[in-house]
């Protein structure tokens, strides 16, 4: 049982170092800490396109700063519009009975949703799990499931969070403007401090970076279509 914690810790600390705090570059460390989760830089706007992805950085910023019960109300904001990872956290919280009761037939019910993509780094810790879990914790475990599958699971939560997903897009490319000020990306501090407001970046850099965390949202999601690029209006205003 012990190797099942470390492990759930290990992918704990992954999960927001890649997802919670947007970085995907090569020279990811091995370790977070709490200050850097609480400096996740979390843009509302985001809410607008992928609301699981935002709400997951959301409770990962209320994690770094010991708010636990924050964070778990945005983790499950988040697994309700399909954030697989946001699912996993929370099993890992129920599992290592993190400022709750340690509820081990809950913790499977999160991983079963988790990877029901069949996504191999879900699979894996809820087969090692299942394989701990008494009778009596699996009929528990299904009990929670059949509740949980009515807002949680892809057949509801996935087409929710795509059509979010269209929606935001499609008013992005139909907005206008060369450039795209996303509502909670600039950091008003810098601002107070005398330094100068960032310039907007371009509309299409903007479709790509919503479309590359669109890849990581819907990962292994076969219903997932994608809208393909899109062209910025040739307007002179940027939009705000």
């Amino acid at each position: 049982m012990k190797h099942i914690k470390r492990a759930a810790k290990a992918f704990f600390i992954a999960t927001f170092l890649l997802v919670g705090m947007g970085a995907y570059a090569d020279d990811t460390p091995d370790h977070v800490t709490d200050q850097q989760l609480s400096d996740a830089k979390c843009a509302i706007g985001m809410e607008k396109f992928l609301p699981g992805d935002y709400f997951y950085c959301l409770g990962a910023q209320n994690y770094g700063t010991q708010h636990t019960e924050a964070a778990q109300r945005f983790f499950k904001e988040a697994a309700g519009w399909a954030s697989k990872p946001a699912q996993y956290v929370l099993g890992i919280m129920a599992l290592n009975g993190d400022h709750q009761p340690m509820d081990r037939p809950l913790a499977y019910a999160w991983f079963t949703l988790a990877a029901e993509r069949d996504t191999p780094r879900f699979v894996q810790p809820r087969d090692a799990l299942k394989a701990t879990l008494k009778p009596n914790e699996l009929r528990r475990a299904d009990a929670y499931l059949a509740d949980m599958r009515r807002t949680y699971a892809d057949a509801v939560a996935a087409p929710r969070a795509e059509t979010r997903y269209h929606d935001g897009m499609a008013a992005l490319k139909t907005s206008g403007g060369n450039s795209y000020c996303m509502a909670g990306s600039q950091d008003f501090r810098d601002l107070a401090n005398g330094k100068a407001p960032p310039s907007c970046p371009p509309t299409t850099t903007v479709v790509q970076f919503i479309d590359k965390q669109a890849d990581n949202v819907f990962e292994d999601w076969t219903g997932h279509v994608t809208v393909g690029a899109l062209q910025a209006a040739s307007l002179p205003d940027p939009v705000h």
